[in-house]
């Protein structure tokens, strides 16, 4: 392979640019108002950051590992700003005892600072610019910590351990803006008291979190949702709007209907008045959407629920990109921790496609973020150009081997 001439070292490695892009203030601010650093003499929480950036970006799977691999950079801590590697008795007690609150509060902080550059994308077709799909995704525990997955144990057996990372996405830019995490047992629905999505918005989720009363309120806000209508719901029929028969092979949307659907609150049985779409794809599956939005075509409904894939795209980049099946600690508190400085490394990965431009798939990022890690390279040159830097071997090169290469085999 001829020799590459192309300067692209940089005084800095790779991961001290990635930790430059957070904003230390806020941080700090935030280290203050929840008393993080407070009793403690060694380890303070930004080392705790760094810490637990450097195991996910490098995908160890476990404390010690983090701790041995941070040792083994012997001087170049001095970028981090930390004298030494701590220990995995140090590091192993701080993520146990240190408010999970701190790196949750970090990570919307990191969210709202970040949006302007990541909001940059529209999708196509899609007339409201405030577009959110939600959904939650289920990461096993292998102990009782936050019980409630999978079947329950014959005998002496123990039943897993398990959380839900409940999560709203903007669909435009493939961003989440806001998590939460809870036992894996608790009921989706109960996800939706948190949201406070703005009047006009769009929301697109499951029929998981068909919930009648939460969507009347939503229709007095004047916030808009589309969803698939469950098999058994009990929808009164009030007028078919739109009706055609497709031919075979066709797609599209065949019915539109103006639906009641009955729901209580307060003790009293109200109606909700909804618009119901059947649509077929192109694999000749059948789908039911309802909406509270009268305006918008068929069509666009039908639209606004495919771009719901989105939030599973997201959960697949986290869980296939980052260790979600190592916990470097078995406390609650540790778990959780560990799950928002993973989210907070997956926000960092998609600022720098954003900044680079780069059309590589996320996973590709990822892997060359964890190899060059260390190194001292400008990171946008990695993620934009590393590839197009081979030069063809040169002919006549070694053709025939050492009488030592001979004497190998």
């Amino acid at each position: 392979m001829g020799k590459d001439t192309t300067k692209n070292l940089v005084g800095q490695p790779i991961f001290k640019q990635i930790i430059k892009m957070l904003p230390r203030e806020q941080f700090d601010l935030l280290v203050k108002q929840c008393g993080s650093d407070r009793y403690y003499k060694t380890l303070f929480s930004w080392e705790q950051l760094i810490i637990m950036l450097f195991g996910i970006l490098s995908r160890c799977d476990s404390m010690g590992e983090v701790c041995d691999g941070m040792r083994a950079l012997s001087g170049k801590l001095n970028y981090l700003g930390m004298d030494c590697a701590p220990s995995k008795s140090t590091a192993g007690d701080a993520l146990r005892d240190r408010d999970e609150e701190l790196f949750r509060l970090y990570y919307f902080a990191l969210i709202a600072y970040f949006r302007p550059l990541l909001s940059v994308s529209r999708k196509e077709k899609v007339s409201f610019e405030e577009f959110y799909a939600f959904d939650s995704t289920t990461i096993t525990l292998f102990s009782q910590v936050m019980k409630g997955v999978g079947r329950n144990p014959k005998g002496d057996g123990k039943k897993k351990g398990g959380l839900k990372v409940h999560m709203l996405t903007d669909v435009h830019s493939e961003t989440a803006i806001f998590a939460k995490i809870s036992e894996a047992k608790m009921h989706d629905k109960k996800f939706l008291a948190h949201l406070n999505p703005g009047k006009g918005s769009m929301l697109v989720f499951d029929k998981a979190y068909n919930y009648y009363a939460q969507f009347a309120e939503w229709t007095r806000e004047g916030i808009n949702f589309v969803c698939r209508l469950k098999d058994n719901a009990k929808a009164q029929l009030q007028d078919v709007l739109f009706e055609k028969t497709l031919q075979k092979g066709e797609s599209g949307v065949y019915k539109i209907e103006h639906i009641h659907l009955d729901y209580k609150k307060d003790k009293q049985e109200k109606t909700l008045c909804l618009r119901l779409v059947y649509y077929k794809d192109e694999q000749g599956r059948k789908f039911k959407f309802i909406t509270n939005n009268w305006e918008i075509t068929a069509e666009e409904v039908a639209l606004i629920y495919k771009y719901r894939w989105t939030i599973e795209l997201t959960f697949k980049k986290l869980k296939q990109n980052f260790q979600l099946h190592f916990f470097y600690s078995e406390t609650e508190n540790g778990i959780k921790t560990q799950v928002w400085c993973t989210l907070i490394a997956h926000l960092l990965l998609n600022v720098i496609r954003a900044i680079s431009k780069s059309e590589k798939a996320f996973s590709t990022v990822a892997a060359l973020i964890r190899i060059h890690l260390i190194s001292h390279l400008d990171i946008k040159w990695v993620v934009v150009e590393g590839r197009k830097t081979y030069i063809q071997r040169k002919k006549g090169r070694n053709k025939s081997p050492t009488a030592l290469q001979t004497t190998l085999f």
